[in-house]
């Protein structure tokens, strides 16, 4: 298995902290955001390569961070330069996929989240369904609902539909940034990109995915800290104690 990490943003609302550093890099606690993720997912012992996908600005500090870790890690640069550049997460993903020629299941996470609770445990339920799949958690703040990818699901999990940013939600069902592809549903990147499907937030491949394969979104056993802006930032310091769960 392949975790494909996405890390090609620029994080504006972060300036001046990240106007010429990675968010992805910055610390929490006694690591950085990617020290946590990829310490985390490296126990299950599934994942053989990591591929930090970065814009051209940040490449370099993510090959000096790659260089520290005993993992095998590729940084993919994009060759971006600025925030008005870039190509979204989406086409960053086929991107990656073209360089490396990469051919296998993959992990597709966020670079810029903490989370409580082990990916292990989202890695096992994907593994068991034998699909691609996401997370989801309830978000009950209907505005905060408009502003991310919802998910209405069955009983067994299954993705019934999936919008990203909705004007009216159909549930209260949120996605955060984590998805498992399966080896067949990630040759079919290209194929969602040329059908349509949005290519700036990651969810929307997902979003058009589960039109057209079976797609199961896990309930997510604890909490992602999301750090959006230099205040989140501080609280996310303050307050994380690592995976506890």
């Amino acid at each position: 298995m392949k975790c494909l990490i996405l890390a090609a943003g620029y994080a504006t609302r972060l300036y001046p902290l990240t106007e010429n550093y990675p968010k992805p890099l910055l610390a929490v606690g006694d690591k950085t955001i990617l020290d946590w993720l990829v310490d985390d997912i490296d126990g299950a012992g599934l994942v053989d390569e990591y591929v930090v996908i970065s814009n051209h600005k940040y490449a370099h500090h993510f090959d000096k961070w790659a260089a520290t870790k005993s993992q095998k890690i590729t940084v993919v640069d994009d060759g971006t330069d600025t925030n008005e550049t870039r190509l979204g997460a989406v086409k960053d993903i086929q991107f990656a996929i073209d360089q490396l020629g990469l051919d296998d299941d993959m992990l597709v996470i966020a670079g810029d989240n903490v989370l409580d609770f082990s990916l292990i445990k989202f890695m096992t339920y994907a593994k068991e369904k034998n699909t691609s799949c996401i997370m989801r958690y309830y978000e009950a703040n209907e505005q905060k609902l408009t502003k991310c990818g919802v998910v209405t699901i069955d009983e067994n999990d299954k993705i019934l539909d999936m919008i990203e940013k909705p004007a009216q939600p159909k549930s209260h069902w949120c996605c955060p940034p984590f998805y498992y592809y399966t080896k067949a549903d990630a040759k079919l990147v290209q194929k969602g990109i040329d059908s349509g499907c949005g290519t700036d937030a990651p969810g929307s491949y997902i979003a058009w995915l589960c039109t057209q394969t079976a797609v199961h979104a896990m309930e997510m056993p604890g909490k992602r800290y999301d750090i959006g802006n230099l205040e989140s930032y501080e609280k996310v310091k303050a307050e994380y104690k690592g995976i506890t769960k």
